[in-house]
């Protein structure tokens, strides 16, 4: 069911007060929709060690606080986590939101993780009578507002928090149960994977044929040919130029996004011949310490094969 965008909402709508939104994981997925928030008039707090997202925080003039401070009240929590593993932790674990909390909270997790970490948190803070939802993020850093978000939910859990998702998610899909949400992301993920990697290899055998990357990346970019997608446009102009730091998206988050999708095909009984090779691809990137690397960095792996 697509639930579009309603237009700015007060800060009041749905029961969520201003003071009451809190950002774990300021990265870069975190400040695209922080600084929306903060357009939107929305008071705003973030939690997160990492000194680059501290400076971030100050510079935004956004209130840090400690993980164990962000459940401290009602409201709605935003969580920008790298994978699972942090998913847990910062949840579940000892010191955690569930550990912490002193009032009733809306989880919103826009991290990108397996179905089966959302329903296990959903179930626990569903226990304690906090809400969940899992509503990865469709959609670049520099699109932030034009974002799509796949829904999974606890029942009743996504009106309080429409006003704030509506502020940086043009579209707002209400998929099923919780963990459907990160289904349809992953199945995202893969397809970026097979596309970041079928860039790639073209751009490695134009090399090794005599066609010089840059100008195969010209002619395909001046052509109106159907292969030029807009992931190709940002690959291609990443390879042309040989730029690969300041990743939009690095190769280590890639392959765990890949990784995940082809666990969960697995377990609906299906085995991936493309992602599988994809994956392959991904975890020679990283045994070549280029994990930091915008996924774009991949073509170098192929063209150093043979």
């Amino acid at each position: 069911m697509l639930l579009r965008r309603r237009g700015a909402a007060s800060a009041s709508q749905g029961g969520l007060t201003m003071a009451n939104v809190t950002i774990v994981g300021f990265g870069v997925m975190g400040r695209a929709a922080g600084r929306l928030l903060l357009d939107a008039e929305h008071a705003l707090r973030v939690s997160d060690p990492a000194p680059a997202s501290l400076a971030a925080a100050a510079e935004m003039g956004v209130e840090a606080v400690s993980l164990g401070a962000v459940a401290d009240r009602p409201g709605l929590v935003l969580l920008f986590l790298p994978g699972p593993d942090q998913i847990r932790q910062v949840v579940s674990g000892a010191g955690g939101l569930l550990a912490t909390a002193k009032a009733p909270i809306t989880i919103v997790d826009h991290s990108t993780a397996n179905p089966e970490v959302a329903r296990d948190m959903a179930e626990l803070a569903t226990a304690q009578g906090h809400h969940w939802i899992d509503a990865p993020v469709l959609g670049r850093p520099q699109v932030a507002g034009k974002w799509t978000l796949p829904i999974g939910q606890t029942e009743g859990a996504l009106e309080a928090a429409r006003p704030v998702l509506e502020c940086y998610a043009a579209n707002l899909f209400e998929i099923g149960e919780a963990g459907s949400g990160h289904v349809v992301k992953l199945l995202n993920q893969m397809m970026f994977g097979a596309i970041n990697a079928m860039t790639a290899e073209m751009m490695a055998v134009s090399e090794r044929l005599g066609v010089a990357p840059a100008l195969l990346y010209e002619i395909m970019m001046a052509s109106n040919a159907a292969t030029v997608s807009n992931l190709y446009r940002e690959l291609g102009k990443r390879v042309s130029e040989d730029r690969y730091d300041e990743a939009t998206f690095s190769m280590r988050l890639l392959e765990k996004d890949v990784r995940l999708g082809l666990e969960m095909a697995r377990a609906a009984g299906l085995e991936p011949k493309v992602g599988a090779s994809v994956a392959a691809l991904n975890e020679a990137a990283l045994e070549a310490g280029l994990g930091e690397e915008d996924t774009a960095v991949l073509w170098k792996v192929v063209a150093s094969d043979g």
